[in-house]
């Protein structure tokens, strides 16, 4: 069993339609949407969900009425001003505001009277779901609400879980943008990391910053170059640049309108059409599969 994670420095690069059409390619496979707070590959694969749980990333504090004194130390020590009387005033007892409340717990600490309860909170739901080319793990995230990274942690755990239980043969993982924290998550352990890129200047700056993370936890890298023919001369300038940082070029997607009409049938771009750029994305599934075997991309 081998993981396949699939990221990218910034959004709107094409990562997602790439795992869609991934999908289709693999065979025995499953899927794992780890870009929680924006999670989009059930609008291409249209799961039907067998399965969901509560997400809790962390706890909320909440004002026990009948037990509050007025002494104000909450609201004194509440580094967040999440805490606070309501409109009517301080004849009511305090209140927290959930937007605000950061779940550090000083408050429940620092109340004389036990009158704060400090408990789990819903933060949203993950869930596991068939589509029509194998099982997939996803999730929602609240509004406003954080610990992503821990959500994305928690969908990789249950999606190896099902992989060893089913004897899959890749996980397959949409991964989230940028450097930070759930990206982190998305690729802790992962046997290849895939860089969906574009031909601007951003993009090859973005490609760089991955670059600097995965070689940081030494995970094999590679990079695509979507959009390529829009920009000859920057995609030769990426790759050349991923060269020189140890992350080796595995293919080039081009530029087709057809990926905008697969995107708006909801079905991956294989499903959709069997054009140039379909052939693209075989060729470029085959680099990962080579990478992933011990071979050059």
């Amino acid at each position: 069993m081998k993981e396949i994670v699939v990221i990218s420095g910034k959004g709107g690069t094409g990562k997602t339609s790439i795992v869609a059409s991934f999908a289709a390619l693999a065979g025995k496979a499953i899927l794992a949407d780890c870009d929680v707070d924006a999670a989009d590959l059930h609008l291409v694969l249209n799961p039907v969900i067998e399965r969901r749980e509560d997400f809790s990333g962390g706890k909320k504090a909440s004002i026990i009425e009948e037990n509050c004194i007025g002494c104000d130390r909450c609201i004194e020590e509440c580094r967040f001003d999440a805490i606070s009387y309501p409109d009517s005033g301080k004849a009511d007892t305090p209140r927290v505001n959930h937007i605000f409340c950061e779940g550090c717990g000083v408050c429940f600490r620092v109340c004389p009277a036990d009158a704060i309860s400090f408990e789990p909170a819903v933060n949203g739901e993950w869930y596991v779901s068939s589509t029509m080319y194998g099982p997939m793990v996803h999730a929602r995230l609240g509004m406003a609400e954080g610990n992503s990274g821990k959500l994305v942690s928690q969908i990789r755990q249950e999606a190896r879980s099902i992989a060893e239980k089913e004897n899959l043969d890749y996980i397959i993982v949409d991964g989230s943008p940028g450097v930070g924290c759930p990206v982190i998550s998305s690729i802790t352990g992962a046997d290849l990391v895939l860089v969906i890129t574009e031909p601007t200047l951003s993009g090859r700056h973005d490609l760089l910053r991955v670059a600097e993370l995965t070689s940081f936890f030494r995970i094999p890298t590679i990079v695509c170059v979507n959009k390529w023919d829009l920009n000859a001369d920057i995609t030769g300038q990426i790759e050349q640049e991923a060269r020189e940082h140890n992350v080796r070029p595995a293919g080039r997607v081009r530029y087709d309108t057809s990926v905008t009409g697969a995107q708006i049938a909801g079905t991956s771009i294989i499903a959709f059409a069997d054009g140039d750029v379909s052939r693209d994305i075989r060729n470029l599934w085959n680099s990962v599969v080579t990478t992933l075997d011990g071979g050059a991309a």
